[in-house]
């Protein structure tokens, strides 16, 4: 009504919505009381967090982090703020394949399966490659993600999918963490991963090598799922000019905000390196 007031006169209004004027100039000229009051600072540190973790978390991820920071609040206020104030997440839809039976033998053993649980770090890594797109071609990222921690341990860009990109970033992730022998390195079945060079190169490390099944993504979802996160927060909503331009904005996500800031539900709402320093204690 308080919009159309300009346009209309208030009784008027006031009729089409059966309520009484005396009311409603009661309630325009009432001071906002202090739930309200308080629902509109929240608001704003909900914005602001909102801002900060960029547009990435839903109503429950921004609540635990509130909650970390010592602001007191429900978890279904969070979402009810969400809704009034239009602070939507940043998302794509997402497609799944259906499932068939997948019965070819990879060139190497499926050492790992569903549900993925390892207890301890550096006992199961999992690499993949994927694309990034840009002005002047294809950028390829290759990534290791810990089973344990969800840490990306090691990773490395080229403009070339060819083995010496996994192997890149499967020396990142020996000299950072330098595992014990017997370590599960998983992966699917692309050629990056079946050359001679990296299995001599897996050999020497004290690593066994494991693979999906053939055309089976849900055999290595969790790096599929970090990958998915890395599009649909990063890479879908920005515009590449150029290789050092996507390999800048893809380090700051994996090194300064995915590592060391997004909170994983699975991980009882901690950050990778946070959940590894936990069971390093």
């Amino acid at each position: 009504m308080r919009e159309q007031e300009s346009d209309h006169s208030v009784r008027a209004l006031c009729r089409a919505l059966s309520v009484s004027s005396s009311g409603y100039y009661a309630w325009r000229d009432r001071a906002p009381s202090a739930r309200e009051l308080e629902n509109e600072n929240l608001a704003v540190s909900v914005s602001r967090l909102h801002l900060e973790t960029r547009q990435n978390l839903g109503s429950d991820k921004l609540w635990q982090e509130l909650r970390k920071r010592g602001v007191q609040c429900g978890r279904h206020r969070i979402a009810r703020l969400r809704r009034r104030h239009g602070i939507l997440t940043k998302r794509r839809r997402r497609f799944i394949r259906a499932r068939k039976p997948y019965d070819r033998t990879p060139p190497a053993p499926r050492r790992v399966k569903w549900p993925f649980k390892t207890k301890m770090p550096n006992r199961v890594w999992a690499g993949d490659i994927t694309f990034i797109p840009t002005a002047r071609g294809w950028l390829y990222l290759a990534a290791l993600i810990d089973h344990c921690t969800r840490q990306i341990v090691g990773w490395s860009m080229s403009s070339r999918p060819d083995h010496r990109l996994v192997a890149a970033a499967l020396d990142m992730a020996l000299q950072r963490h330098r595992p014990n022998p017997g370590l599960i390195h998983h992966s699917d079945q692309g050629s990056q991963y079946s050359s001679n060079e990296f299995k001599a190169q897996l050999k020497a490390a004290g690593i066994r090598q494991s693979m999906s099944r053939k055309g089976m993504p849900y055999d290595n979802a969790i790096i599929e799922s970090f990958f998915s996160t890395l599009k649909n927060e990063l890479t879908h909503d920005e515009r590449f000019l150029d290789h050092d331009q996507a390999k800048a904005a893809v380090f700051d996500f994996i090194e300064v905000f995915y590592n060391r800031q997004r909170r994983h539900q699975s991980l009882d709402y901690r950050t990778p390196v946070e959940f590894a320093r936990l069971k390093a204690a």
